[in-house]
């Protein structure tokens, strides 16, 4: 699965800023899209997938662990059972199968050692592939709007395609103001191997897989593979599709698909508040004003030889509030030894980040070392507050300085 580049502490938090849903979820919106997808229905009982496999005129029937992650087919239960995706010889076999997967957790290259829960399983037809591609669309900042990618060698991670065989891989970028013609979809299915005759059948679910990501806001679709069947058809086998958080307010039928058991719960108690908060795997808890300068902070921490817990930003329309609320929210990880409040003053205010700060240490207690800088509007006022209030906290002078003192307070250094 293709990931927008990240800084390396970020890296396991791909998914904050945007929606995913499930490949089920996926196939419902491009069948809507007109696109073309086998048929096949989601279910969550074991005692349902016969009634389910009976709906199916294949003989053989697909069961897909429904999780947020990649790499299911090769993945690994906790009860080690193996394989997140299996082909069926009938309904029996597609009911044992069933009993492997749900309940179970599924572990893969991107779920980490725990695994997920698989609360749901996608079941659907077997067809007779000939040729499998890759395709796949994204916004693409250097070319300033969408290309759409493709490559041949289909059922394959595009990144070992691009290792091993770089000018396999082809780009189509597409103007919004002209979108996509049939005439370059053709062209660019030709690219990718597609024939004559097949090309034109291609091409079509190349432009309406484009108008549905401009239709639904989706920042990435990922159709690994596409395939032409025997019969001529061109389907889209899998899917995986990722849609912009910013876009909730005018896709309120996708975002009511957000699976929340899949999504860490104080990441969705922190968009509730208007927070952007990511929960990570180190031990230095952050809150920091502004997107770019939480990242320069979670690396400067790193280079001081910590590893951020999170990446919290509280915004520019900070409240005392919302200060408060995030305190709690990074003491709530048991695995944070020490906080770090990094804030430079332009729209917000340092002495209000003070109140807040101050406020929140009274309500849940302070028995870690917490760290503040402040600069910029009311930076001076700000300092003398916390000064004032008596409490155990240890001032910075600026990033580097703070990023030291946060490091050697809970016992680490480069």
């Amino acid at each position: 699965m293709m990931r927008r580049f990240v800084p390396a502490v970020a890296r396991s938090a791909v998914q904050a800023r945007t929606l995913s849903i499930h490949e089920y979820q996926a196939k419902q919106l491009l069948r809507e899209a007109g696109c073309c997808v086998e048929e096949g229905y989601a279910v969550d009982k074991v005692e349902d997938v016969k009634a389910i496999c009976d709906k199916i005129s294949t003989d053989l029937k697909v069961v897909k662990s429904q999780i947020l992650a990649g790499g299911r087919g090769r993945g690994t239960f906790d009860t080690g059972f193996e394989g997140g995706v299996h082909v069926c010889k009938g309904t029996a076999e597609a009911v044992k199968v069933a009993g492997e997967m749900l309940g179970h957790k599924l572990i893969t290259k991107q779920t980490g050692a725990d695994g997920v829960e698989v609360r749901k399983l996608y079941i659907s037809e077997a067809v007779p592939i000939v040729k499998e591609f890759y395709l796949a669309m994204m916004l693409d900042r250097g070319f300033g709007g969408p290309v759409i990618i493709g490559s041949a060698e289909g059922g394959m991670a595009i990144e070992d395609v691009a290792a091993k065989n770089p000018d396999a891989i082809k780009k189509l970028p597409v103007k919004v103001k002209d979108g996509l013609s049939i005439a370059d979809a053709t062209k660019f299915a030709k690219e990718l191997g597609f024939d004559a005759k097949a090309a034109p059948v291609a091409a079509e679910q190349i432009v309406n897989l484009y108008n549905l990501m401009r239709s639904s806001d989706a920042t990435q679709i990922e159709i690994n593979p596409l395939v032409l069947l025997k019969d001529g058809r061109v389907m889209l086998v899998d899917a995986k599709l990722s849609f912009d958080d910013n876009a909730e307010y005018r896709q309120p039928k996708i975002f009511a698909m957000r699976d929340s058991t899949e999504t860490d719960i104080r990441e969705v108690e922190a968009a509730k508040e208007d927070l952007n908060y990511i929960g990570l795997d180190g031990n230095i808890g952050c809150l920091v004003n502004g997107a770019g300068l939480a990242m320069a902070t979670m690396d400067n921490i790193s280079l001081f030889g910590g590893r951020p817990a999170n990446f919290l930003d509280v915004g520019g329309g900070a409240t005392k509030e919302k200060v408060a609320f995030s305190l709690r929210l990074i003491t709530s990880d048991p695995n944070v030894k020490g906080i770090l409040v990094n804030v430079f003053g332009g729209i917000v205010d340092c002495g209000m980040i003070a109140e807040g700060v101050i406020a929140a240490v009274k309500e849940v207690g302070l028995n870690i070392p917490m760290v503040v800088r402040l600069d910029g509007t009311n930076a001076d006022a700000g300092k003398a507050i916390l000064k004032e209030s008596g409490m155990n906290l240890i001032p910075a002078d600026d990033l580097n300085d703070a990023s030291q003192k946060i490091c050697e307070a809970v016992g680490v250094s480069k």
